[in-house]
């Protein structure tokens, strides 16, 4: 098995890591009640997905 004959220097090992970014989801408006959701998924908001009623949200 290959071992690295030296140790890799704090500002190497970061450079590498300069891409490790989180990126924030993409939110689009509900159609039926006009609240922020993540794409594709049942509104939280109102239980709607594609202007029909999927699940029953409580109200609070």
């Amino acid at each position: 098995m290959a071992l690295p004959k030296r140790r890799q220097s704090r500002a190497r090992s970061r450079k590498r890591r300069t891409h490790w970014v989180l990126s924030m989801p993409t939110l689009v408006e509900c159609s039926h009640c006009g609240e922020k959701k993540r794409a594709h998924r049942v509104c939280p908001h109102c239980g709607y997905y594609q202007g029909r009623e999927v699940q029953e949200v409580e109200a609070i």
